[in-house]
């Protein structure tokens, strides 16, 4: 009797083991692309997105991920030897040795695609900026690269920082305002998209940010319907729609002008307190996933660079020189090619100014100093270019402007010298207050920049139109008072 019911029991327990729905397979399309197997990655994706009970939020995690293998490729189409005949221009003896060791050492960036190397479109040039003796080189070969811009007589942006020095004071540290006149155009290659189809395009629009950026006037838009997504949004935009004609390009169009503020803050760092982690300032005190993330090896740096610090500004200084020392500008990847841009930066020791930004503002958070996000243009008379830098807060000042791509002044002076912790000029087009906002009125499709708004962005019912799809102009002057 007691062997039948020991029977029984055990069957009973193969049934309910056989009746437990079986795992899931464990999905291997993370590791191929981590070694470069594209095609394989991109045929287990597709083999998951048939899969009918997939969550809407896995289905587009998985579809962005085949986009962003695309993004990849067309950022690393450069073959080993396009790369060497633009560095032996330079460094006649370069050769495949040389190369791989600068492979080895991240100054000139490469990825294995599909068994293929594949090298980063600006990845011989930005080895003149990235390996220090090849710097030398460069900088030698072309001296007047280096030229402040304006020349003799002209505007030069360390006397400008001067004259905001000079003329802040602790009541009023916005000073030298400057009157901007802005002429943004996107267009949108012809048959890009089938004729008759609608084009909708998000252009980066301005907001009033009392004493940094006033006095916004729209002067036109073509087309001239439109709709102006209102001052609470950090990245503000202003929506326009077009039918695409047979053969012709698409022309999106804005006009308008503002008012830009130059900053100085006389910051005592004998003066300035820890902020409350539990207090108002504790959103800029997290993590921010995907890019702002306490990674172990980013706490670790965090800790390193501080030492035994304790006063805000002065570990905020500490992480200033380690990331112009460790980080130098370098032309980017497109930033949604990359699942993490503090690593990124961490592992491969260069980045453009919003990979210096979003590593600078990660060190500071952890740190325990309030930091945050600020983009747009810079304008350097008689250039101009996009640009990101960002925010601090230090008591008893507050809020006060940092650009860590301009470094340490050369300058005697050490308000002169350290202007960018603490100061900004005033020839700035700020866009964007945080990264990844949402539009109004929503995108439907994938962005072609995740994380900024700088450029715009345009769309159609089959999809994103990419930025090799269409370009942008930006005309800009000062208007004379």
């Amino acid at each position: 009797m007691k062997m039948r019911k020991g029977m029984a029991l055990m069957a009973l327990a193969l049934l309910t083991a056989c009746a437990k729905p079986a795992p899931p397979p464990a999905e291997s399309w993370p590791a191929l692309i981590a070694t470069g197997e594209f095609t394989r990655a991109e045929q287990e994706i597709r083999a998951l997105l048939a899969r009918p009970e997939l969550t809407v939020e896995k289905r587009k995690m998985l579809e962005f991920e085949i986009e962003r293998m695309q993004r990849i490729r067309r950022d690393f189409p450069k073959s080993g030897a396009e790369v060497l005949e633009f560095i032996s221009a330079v460094i006649p003896d370069a050769d495949s040795l040389k190369l791989a060791a600068w492979e080895k050492e991240r100054s000139l960036e490469m990825l294995r695609i599909d068994g293929e190397k594949r090298y980063f479109r600006y990845a011989a040039r930005n080895l003149f900026r990235i390996d220090p003796a090849c710097r030398k080189i460069w900088q030698a070969a072309h001296p007047d690269e280096e030229a402040p811009a304006g020349g003799p007589g002209s505007w030069t942006l360390d006397d400008h920082i001067q004259r905001i020095i000079a003329r802040a004071t602790p009541v009023q540290p916005r000073v030298e305002p400057v009157r901007l006149h802005i002429d943004y155009t996107l267009t949108v290659n012809a048959d890009a998209v089938p004729a008759g189809e609608t084009l909708r395009c998000w252009l980066p629009f301005p907001r009033e940010i009392p004493g940094r950026q006033t006095d916004i006037r729209l002067i036109s838009t073509w087309p001239e319907k439109h709709l102006l997504a209102d001052t609470t949004r950090l990245q503000r935009t202003l929506y326009l729609e077009q039918a695409a004609a047979a053969a012709t390009p698409a022309r999106f169009n804005v006009v308008y002008e503002y008012t830009s503020y130059g900053s100085y803050y006389r910051i005592d760092p004998d003066q300035v307190t820890p902020a409350d982690p539990q207090g108002p300032l504790q959103p800029w005190l997290q993590e921010e996933p995907p890019h702002i993330v306490f990674t172990p090896e980013l706490r670790a740096l965090a800790q390193q660079l501080a030492g035994g610090e304790t006063n805000p500004y002065r570990i905020a200084q500490k992480i200033y020189a380690w990331v112009e020392e460790d980080v130098p500008w370098a032309s980017a990847r497109e930033y949604s090619t990359i699942p993490n841009i503090p690593m990124y930066a961490y592992e491969n020791h260069h980045g453009d100014c919003g990979i210096q930004h979003l590593t600078f503002i990660t060190l500071c958070r952890l740190c325990g100093i309030p930091a945050r996000w600020q983009s747009g243009w810079e304008f350097k008379p008689p250039t101009n270019s996009m640009h990101d830098w960002g925010m601090l807060w230090f008591s008893p000042c507050g809020w006060v402007p940092v650009d860590v791509t301009y470094g340490e002044r050369e300058a005697a002076d050490t308000a002169h010298r350290w202007f960018y912790l603490g100061g900004m000029d005033s020839y700035r087009l700020i866009f964007n207050d945080a990264i990844s906002q949402p539009f109004d009125p929503p995108k439907q499709h994938f962005r072609s920049e995740t994380v900024d708004s700088q450029r715009g962005e345009v769309e159609w019912r089959g999809g994103n139109l990419y930025f090799d799809q269409w370009d942008w102009e930006m005309k800009w002057r000062v208007v004379e008072p």
